[in-house]
């Protein structure tokens, strides 16, 4: 299974001062502008009947989980919500990741797509996509 890491672009802000330093650390708040989304770590393995996968997704509901499958690909998107219930917070510091994000993974041919299972518990997503036969690409028929 082929696997794309994507990674946030994050933007090479060095202070020219100690004083804007101070400054973008004490008045930067969290703006819509910062929020702009996450690759959610993901690990992936092979059984002998399945193909499964494991999402950390802490802090989303199931509800903000969409996981689909079309020609091949299976495609996990959703959206993280920064909840700023209270305007007055001045937040010093955000490290937790906020946003949309989408991750796609090709799976090969074998796959049961009406048989792929989607569990959630905890913040983790659990996906098993079952296989099925190989399907016969090349057959030697011999001539009677």
């Amino acid at each position: 299974m082929a696997t794309v890491k994507q990674h946030p672009v994050v933007p090479n802000r060095v202070p020219q001062t100690f004083s804007s330093l101070l400054d973008t650390f004490f008045q930067d708040a969290v703006s819509p502008r910062r929020v702009q989304g996450f690759a959610p770590a993901v690990d992936l393995w092979e059984t002998e009947k399945s193909y499964e996968l494991d999402m950390a997704l802490p802090g989303l509901k199931k509800e903000n989980i969409n996981v689909e499958f079309e020609e091949g690909v299976l495609r996990v998107s959703g959206e993280r919500l920064f909840n700023q219930e209270n305007k007055d917070q001045k937040f010093h510091r955000v490290e937790n990741l906020y946003g949309k994000f989408r991750r796609s993974f090709q799976l090969p041919e074998n796959v049961d797509a009406a048989a792929i299972d989607a569990q959630f518990d905890n913040g983790m997503l659990h996906i098993s996509v079952p296989k099925v036969e190989e399907k016969v690409v090349k057959h030697q028929i011999s001539v009677k």
